[in-house]
Order: C-alpha cells, then structure tokens, then sequence
C-alpha cells in the first residue's frame, strides 16, 4: 500500500475543520474516519496489482554507443483496470531513458503513467543506451495502481527477467576496406606475386630481370624454350591465436578507456582481416585463468563470436600468470600458429613473468606482441615549460627508455613487437600482419 499526496492534503483539511468547526476529541474522530474511509475505498476499488503478468521483448543485444529498445508487456487478469504508475528499474550504465526523457544527472529509475484493461494488456517501451560493455539486467519493476479518489495505491514489485548483451563498439572496421585491399594483391588477385618461406606454388611462368634466381625451376627451363621461374602465393588456412592479457595491466587507462578496450578493438580488425585471408581465428582471454575463449568458428560466424565473447571480458586486478598462459595456449595450437599476445608493455610483469617461460612458446609458434602506448606520456617526454614539466619530462622520457629496452629483449628472442597508441594500434596490427604474410613468416 502506498499513500498519495492527496491524503496528506486531506488530513491537512481535516485539521483545520477541526480548529475551526469541531475543536474537540469527536472532530478527530470524525476526521480521522472520514479519511480512513477515503483510503480503504481506494483500496477496494484499485486493480490488483499481485497478479499482474510481466513478460519482456525487444533488444537482446546492442553494440556500445549505439540504443535498443525492449518491451515491457504488463497483462492484467484481473476485473478491474489498473491505472497508476510503472517504474522499470535497469541499472545506471544501461542508460535507460523512458518516452525519450533523458537519464537524470542522478541516476535512479524511470516513471511513466500505466493504464491496463481488465483482462488486456499494455506496454512499456524503454530505450538503452549502455555506456559499458557486458550483460545488463533489470532490476525489479515497481506497479503502483490508484483508486478513483487517488487518496491510496495498491503496490507490488515484480521481477522480469532479460539480459541485454553490450558488445564492443569496433571502431576499428573503418580500417578494413584498405587492408583487404592489400590482402587481395597479396593473394594474387591484382597479379602480385611474391616468394618466401612457407608460402604455396601458384604457377610458372618466364624469368624477368630482377627475379630471385633461387626461383627458377629447372626441370620447367629443362622443357621450355625460355627461363621458367616459379610463382608464389601466400599460405591460406594458417592458424591465429588471438591471446587477451586480462591481467592488472590491461586494467590501466589511457584517455578515457582502458587499455583493454583497445586490445579488443585491434583483435576484432586482426581477426577480420585474417578470417578474409582464409586463415582461422581462435582467441582466449586469460590471466590467471581463461576469461572467454572462441576456437573452431567459421569465416561468417567468427565475428559474432568474437565479439560475444569479448563483451563480458573485464581487467582482473591480479598479477597475470603466465606460465599458465603459455600452457593453455601451446595446449591450444598443436601446429605451428602465429600466437598475437596483446598486453602491456610493462618491463616488470613482463622481465618477471613472460621472459622466463618465453623459450617454450617461441620454439613451436611465431608470437607477436601488441601494446598500447600512453601518448600522455610521449606528450610529456617533450615538454619542457617549467620544472614541473622537466621532472615529468625526465619521468616520462625514463618510462620510454624502460619500454624501448624490453622491446629490444624481447626482439632478441624472436618476437614481432607492435607498440602504438590506441587509436593507431589496430591498424597497426594488422598492417604487421600483412608484412608478416607478403614476407612467407607465418
């Protein structure tokens, strides 16, 4: 039960008839009566609101940044209509706005008039707006119905399950058209052919200068009037292992988000590309155990899983364990595979952790490592206003020689290494992975 305004203002009247007309112990019982009458009348009168049927539709998920709706159904069984108000609770990073009314700059649930039939139903429309990536769920819906006096309500609170999954946004797609454009002379289709380690026999045709004479197939120039080389093209159906570091460093932010936003923008456009090139795409996230993790998908589904999988993966304020990572991952990738590891650049975790362990990965797979740089801290590097600018300048410019120094180790062990901005990484990425491919190192 809940009690309105207009009770208050009720009672308030009864007062003043009893100061003014009836100054005695029967005027407020009179009173006290009358609006007591008022409010089981209400009461009796209100639909009910226990029976109530709540059923939901709509948006089951919704890329961040971008709005869904999802429909609320409220059937009333009931003989008596239930007009009054509805409040769809959702949690403040869903950014739910009902009848296009704004979130408040106070988050709290959102109201709207219901009016239901007896025995039909209706509806209410809230749109989402998430503001973070993972699963959202409603919390409780609230019906308050009024009687016709609208002195008293009836009240109940419902539950109404449904998940809306928020995916990663994937700015980086505006990336593609290019690189695939690239993809497509690399596999032959603008008749650019290139040799190298580990790629596949395309034809024979005659030498030209400039040809690498190791080219030349003897046998064919046995046979031929002319000089016959061989052409090549790159592998199809190599094997990526995308490996998500959800340990404390991807917890750092730069600018507004995480680094791990941006490691899952750079897997998405790497995966896009790789899938496009014929080659399969597996990923894991992990730090001290696997987060999410996506094998065997087809070209057409990949994405999809991909970012259904990368939706609910958050940093975990835990020291990644990565003699663990290696494991899994070689448990993974039974055939030579390019294993691309996004993580920090971080000289500790990784002189302590990564370094030790490195050998076993190396020896049976190429790894390429993926970082994000800060550009606050190259911004730093290079200012020089005052001497708090030169103490962070020095700051900054010693955290640029510790991440130049682990860069250079980790070179000598054989690793590819790819250290660019947020913005500039997924590009980045998938322009070594290109160079990685032209050149037969895959």
């Amino acid at each position: 039960m809940a009690l309105t305004g207009r009770t208050g203002l009720l009672a308030l009247a009864g007062v003043l008839v009893v100061g003014l007309l009836i100054p005695s112990w029967t005027g407020i019982v009179l009173v006290a009566v009358a609006v007591l009458a008022g409010i089981l009348v209400d009461l009796s009168l209100a639909g009910d609101v226990r029976g109530l049927t709540l059923d939901r539709s709509g948006a089951g998920s919704v890329r961040l940044g971008e709005s869904a709706d999802v429909v609320l159904t409220v059937g009333n069984p009931g003989r008596r209509p239930v007009r009054g108000l509805l409040r769809d609770a959702w949690p403040p990073s869903a950014g739910a706005t009902v009848d296009g009314i704004d979130p408040p700059a106070v988050p709290r649930p959102r109201v709207q008039r219901l009016l239901v039939p007896a025995g039909g139903t209706g509806t209410v429309v809230t749109r989402l707006t998430p503001t973070r990536r993972g699963d959202r769920v409603p919390d409780l819906v609230t019906v308050r119905a009024f009687g016709p006096l609208g002195l008293a309500a009836r009240q109940c609170s419902h539950r109404a399950p449904w998940t809306v999954r928020v995916l990663p946004p994937f700015h980086s797609r505006r990336h593609l058209p290019a690189r695939l454009a690239r993809l497509r002379e690399l596999d032959g289709r603008q008749a650019v052919r290139v040799r190298g380690q580990g790629t596949e026999f395309d034809s024979l045709r005659e030498y030209v200068g400039g040809d690498d004479v190791r080219s030349i197939d003897w046998r064919a120039t046995a046979r031929a009037a002319d000089v016959m080389v061989r052409t090549w093209r790159p592998e199809r159906d190599r094997h990526i292992l995308l490996v998500l570091d959800t340990g404390r460093t991807s917890a750092g932010r730069v600018g507004d988000a995480p680094r791990l936003d941006a490691m899952l923008d750079a897997a998405l456009l790497l995966a896009a590309l790789a899938a496009r090139a014929g080659d399969r795409v597996d990923l894991i996230a992990y730090d001290r155990r696997v987060r999410a993790a996506v094998s065997g998908s087809a070209a057409p589904e990949l994405l999809p899983a991909l970012v259904d999988a990368m939706a609910t993966v958050e940093p975990e304020l835990v020291e990644s364990d990565a003699r663990g990572m290696i494991a899994e991952v070689l448990r993974r990738a039974r055939r030579r595979s390019l294993v691309v590891l996004l993580t920090g650049l971080d000289p500790a975790p990784l002189e302590a952790g990564l370094l030790p362990v490195l050998p076993h990965l190396t020896t049976r797979h190429r790894l390429l490592l993926a970082g994000v740089t800060d550009p606050r801290v190259v911004e730093m590097a290079s200012s020089r206003g005052d001497a708090e600018a030169v103490y962070a300048a020095a700051a900054a410019e010693r955290t640029l020689a510790e991440r130049r120094h682990v860069t250079a180790v980790l070179t000598r062990h054989g690793v590819d290494i790819v250290d660019a901005t947020p913005a500039e990484l997924p590009p980045a990425l998938a322009d070594r992975y290109l160079a990685l491919k032209a050149a037969g190192r895959l």
